[in-house]
């Protein structure tokens, strides 16, 4: 009987270091403008990601339903990262923006900076321990 135990402690103690190892990043949005269109969501680990120069770690999308959603990004190692949402209010696949640049659809960033450009890599980097984090994004 000493032997099992002896024998099944490091497998234990291996399922316990893989699942601990991971967690989840748990996102409440708000401020939904319209129930039409495509939310996309983009999970970056770097600065070369936010900027386009590398894939997302992660992303989502959902069809909006109400003002505010929940969206859970699993398994994540832990570490810094970032997240950007875009709703697409119209699908014709961008972000539009009036004239002069500005966005005339939703988006928002993890931390939710309040910069008129869009925010760095550090300004929107949220650090998710292995246990999981969870941050609220409100869309403008």
């Amino acid at each position: 009987m000493i032997r099992t135990a002896l024998f099944c402690l490091p497998f234990a103690a291996l399922l316990l270091a893989t699942s601990a190892s991971a967690g989840d990043l748990q996102i409440d949005l708000q401020g939904i403008r319209t129930h039409t269109g495509t939310v996309r969501l983009a999970l970056v680990d770097s600065a070369a990601g936010w900027d386009g120069k590398g894939a997302p770690v992660q992303g989502q999308t959902l069809v909006p339903v109400a003002d505010a959603a929940h969206v859970v990004f699993r398994n994540l190692p832990a570490g810094d990262y970032a997240v950007l949402v875009t709703h697409d209010e119209n699908d014709n696949g961008k972000l539009d923006t009036n004239v002069v640049g500005i966005p005339v659809e939703g988006y928002g960033f993890s931390n939710n900076p309040q910069v008129q450009r869009k925010p760095t890599f550090d300004e929107a980097r949220v650090h998710v321990p292995a246990n999981g984090a969870s941050i609220t994004i409100a869309l403008r």
